[in-house]
């Protein structure tokens, strides 16, 4: 019985053991999955990241031409005024002389400026001035050296907005993947909650953050969770353009109005119907930056939507941008008073006065406002203003001649008189005489948006391709004629433009249009045409190549004799971009794969610059004989030799990596960008 009573006790703990260790290696495994979990959802949160000094870049002798100042940001940082924009960073004394402009593409990379603040990170040993750039991360400059924080993902160094904490972390809004953080040594993802947002403005502390976004509303970050406020809480709009904190509340701008926020929650609506584009809190007024209409004074007290002051941008009896309809401006008959930023005194510098720039405009965009001790400061996308004592603002700093109309260029042409034709994404287009000394700008309901600019040496004519037809210039770039559907052409929009068959053959979106004496005749994917959408064309006497976004046709007399695609030949990419003759063969700029070769035979092959992911623009490719070159989307200038076999790749010296228009004559190159346009001597690549 004893013995009995022995083995089953024996077998309880035999059985108890086995459980405890079975239990043991079932938690263990429990244990070690999590961890393992928890250690790739901690990947999953970190970006691999750069951190880098910045030297001069390696120009290889690129010169720019003169476009106009835009402003994005401004900031004091020890004892100076800095403007940044597309074009870099200015660099100002406090008696408003211009002491250095840091230029993107040569001290800076190649991407436009965005917002700046001033912050003390983790891995700086000194306070610095915080850039975000548009496609390089972020720019720091302590005062004489530059550095650049920049993630390995291209997502993660599109940057948008910047808030520096006072633990030395930096938060950083992006396009695309949300709010991220920065702690000196790492990059990683904020919190779930903030990813995959397009961020537009952040406001606030690591305890209580607020979060604009451009679809989304706000996000109020508070006690480790994230409440949305959008459109359905009382949000004016689901866009949020700026976030001003002041008396405990936060001021929300969007394109109808300011939200003002208690407690997460919207209590009113402020300046409603009004694009507020940048706020500041002001004691009890809120001052109200909008979209092409000046600045507004709202007051915090009171009546919810009333304006207490709405003065003029502008020098003495300049337009009111901000008035109402039917309100005449208010005149200012004052002398000009001498000017000086007597809050920099703050810094150490000595103010020294200086007279305010004349400026008048109608319409004006105010992008941020500053304070400096006790003045003032709104920046306009061209200069900095200052509020007067009068109530009117007056421009201090900025500006400046410009040569060219604006900066985002997207066609080219040096026609045979010397005279540099120069077309705008939305803007028209310039004329520059041979000299550069004067230009011309046109810019109407068809002279908007340029595609592509070609000559018709025979008629003595500029032909204009368009988003809103073909506009004809003559010999002297006076506009003679526009067509259009009414004239026989397929599309409104024109593409591109090829001399052909004593005629023009014109690209499409609905296909391909020809001109000539019998008049406007086109053909589509009904007549054979590979796909409708031509972005390309390249004449050689009676045969045409027209690429398309399914492909490369091939005709002859004005009808389609092959097709060739990714399925019916060593094409890399259906969608084709742009078109370069190289003796009897074709270079073919492909969207994603670079540039491929057309033989004779009808065969394509890869060059050296057939590569995954590269993106030729539209019609962004010149030959000369010499070199061929193709402009490319982020990636910079190919340059190729005369055969197009041999390609190097050239970034240095341009103001962006966007290259959009190509031109060569007489043997300059012409290298239009969506950041500006340049020039170098073609032996120079």
């Amino acid at each position: 019985m004893k013995l009995n009573r022995r083995r089953m006790v024996a077998l309880v703990i035999v059985a108890a053991l086995v459980c405890l260790t079975v239990c043991g290696i079932v938690i263990w495994r429990v244990e070690k999955a999590l961890g393992s979990s928890r250690r790739e959802a901690a990947e999953r949160e970190l970006l691999a990241v750069e951190v880098r000094t910045l030297g001069a870049q390696a120009n290889p002798g690129f010169e720019g031409l003169l476009s106009p100042a835009v402003y994005k940001s401004a900031a004091v940082f020890e004892g100076r005024i800095y403007l940044a924009g597309p074009a870099g960073l200015s660099a100002y004394a406090a008696d408003g002389t211009l002491e250095h402009i840091h230029r993107t593409g040569m001290e800076l990379p190649a991407a436009p400026l965005g917002q700046m603040a001033v912050g003390m990170l983790t891995d700086a040993q000194r306070p610095e001035l915080l850039i975000a750039t548009q496609g390089a991360g972020i720019v720091a400059f302590e005062g004489h050296l530059f550095r650049q924080i920049m993630g390995t993902n291209a997502d993660a160094r599109v940057i948008t907005s910047l808030l520096p904490l006072g633990s030395g972390r930096l938060l950083i809004g992006t396009a695309k993947l949300g709010l991220l953080i920065y702690d000196g040594k790492t990059l990683k993802r904020f919190h779930p909650t903030t990813d995959h947002v397009y961020v537009t403005a952040l406001a606030g502390s690591e305890a209580e953050l607020w979060v604009g976004t451009l679809n989304d509303g706000l996000l109020w970050w508070h006690g480790g969770q994230t409440d949305r406020i959008g459109e359905e809480q009382g949000l004016p709009d689901r866009r949020v353009e700026q976030i001003a904190l002041g008396g405990g509340k936060a001021y929300i701008g969007t394109p109808v109005g300011v939200a003002e926020v208690r407690e997460g929650k919207v209590a009113r609506v402020l300046a409603k119907g009004r694009y507020a584009h940048a706020l500041l809190v002001d004691g009890d007024t809120l001052l109200v930056g909008q979209m092409e209409a000046g600045v507004m004074r709202v007051p915090l007290s009171g009546a919810e939507n009333v304006v207490l002051a709405r003065r003029p941008i502008a020098a003495r009896g300049g337009g009111d941008s901000g008035q109402n309809p039917g309100e005449k401006p208010e005149k200012h008959t004052s002398g000009a008073k001498a000017h000086d930023f007597s809050g920099l005194s703050m810094y150490g510098l000595k103010p020294v006065p200086f007279t305010p720039v004349p400026f008048t405009t109608g319409h004006i965009t105010v992008e941020q406002f500053l304070v400096v001790g006790d003045d003032r400061y709104a920046l306009a996308t061209d200069g900095l203003l200052r509020l007067e004592p009068d109530g009117a603002w007056r421009k201090v700093l900025g500006g400046g001649s410009a040569q060219l109309t604006d900066r985002d260029v997207s066609a080219l042409l040096v026609a045979s008189d010397g005279r540099l034709w120069v077309g705008y994404f939305d803007r028209g287009l310039d004329i520059l005489s041979a000299t550069g000394a004067t230009v011309e700008h046109v810019e109407n309901e068809h002279v908007f948006c340029v595609n592509r600019i070609v000559e018709d040496a025979r008629q003595g004519a500029v032909t204009v391709a368009t988003a809103n037809g073909l506009v004809i210039f003559d010999r002297d770039g006076k506009q003679k004629q526009v067509l259009g559907r009414e004239e026989g052409l397929i599309a409104e929009h024109v593409t591109d433009v090829a001399l052909y068959n004593g005629g023009m053959a014109l690209a499409t979106p609905a296909g391909i249009t020809f001109l000539d004496k019998t008049g406007a005749h086109s053909i589509y994917a009904f007549q054979g045409l590979v796909n409708n959408h031509v972005y390309a064309l390249g004449a050689d006497g009676d045969k045409l190549v027209a690429g398309t976004l399914g492909g490369i046709s091939l005709l002859s007399g004005g009808e389609v004799r092959r097709n060739l695609n990714t399925a019916t030949s060593g094409l890399k990419h259906n969608w084709i971009t742009a078109l370069e003759a190289v003796g009897n063969e074709w270079l073919v700029g492909t969207y994603g794969m670079g540039v491929m070769r057309l033989g004779t035979d009808g065969n394509i092959t890869p060059t050296e610059a057939t590569r995954d992911g590269v993106v030729v623009n539209p019609t962004a490719m010149a030959a000369d004989g010499r070199m061929v070159l193709a402009g490319t989307l982020g990636e910079g200038l190919l340059v190729g030799d005369a055969t197009g076999m041999r390609w190097k790749t050239v970034t240095a010296g341009l103001p962006s990596l966007n290259v959009t228009a190509l031109a060569i004559h007489n043997g300059v190159v012409y290298v239009g960008t969506e950041n500006g346009l340049v020039k170098i001597d073609e032996g120079k690549l």
